[in-house]
């Protein structure tokens, strides 16, 4: 059986079923997405984050390879809902957009960090928050390319974002797993 790809509503049971409150973490750092700007959420499901930011009054820019769980808000004013393989090798589709806030769960292709890092605007910030190494103890995810080796999310924005949080940890709720999570702001100014 091979692990889903971006999608985390694709209909099969995995670590992203059922999940339709936003986490935890993504609703502990919205706030430093400066008021009103854009948001990116990648690999974006079944648009827990997506709903959150919307009401927040941010427009979103939804991203995942199948939009199917976000299809009850395709046309809600605010929403670009782009239906996207990430993985295909072809160029970042969104490269050159900037947004205040860059949101990713659930989800680690590592080819697309230094696109991701460059999306998140001057004052922006980037929430990012997915399995790491020791989650085969509790289930899927397993393959390492499926898993953040520790320290990685620090080593992905050294030297361009400013951390302003970091946990690499095992966590309870949702479901037991092993999480490595960063919340990192764009401290450069436009000119």
């Amino acid at each position: 059986m091979t692990e889903p790809r971006q999608s985390k509503n694709s209909g099969r049971a995995g670590p992203h079923s059922g999940l339709s409150e936003p986490s935890a973490w993504v609703r502990r750092f919205a706030p430093y997405v400066p008021a009103g700007g854009p948001v990116l959420d990648l690999a974006c499901g079944g648009g827990r984050h997506v709903r959150l930011f919307l009401e927040r009054g941010h427009p979103v820019t939804a991203v995942d390879l199948d939009l199917s769980g976000i299809a009850d808000m395709i046309g809600r004013p605010g929403l670009e809902a782009l239906e996207i393989d990430l993985e295909d090798g072809r160029r970042f589709p969104l490269a050159g957009r900037r947004f205040a806030g860059v949101v990713v769960t659930n989800y680690l292709y590592r080819p697309l960090f230094p696109a991701l890092i460059a999306a998140v605007a001057p004052g922006g910030t980037l929430i990012y928050e997915t399995f790491a190494k020791g989650n085969e103890a509790f289930g899927r995810p397993r393959r390492p390319a499926h898993l953040m080796n520790p320290g990685e999310l620090l080593e992905a924005v050294r030297g361009q974002l400013r951390v302003r949080a970091y946990e690499d940890l095992i966590v309870e709720a949702p479901r037991p797993a092993a999480i490595q999570r960063i919340c990192a702001v764009n401290e450069t100014q436009d000119l």
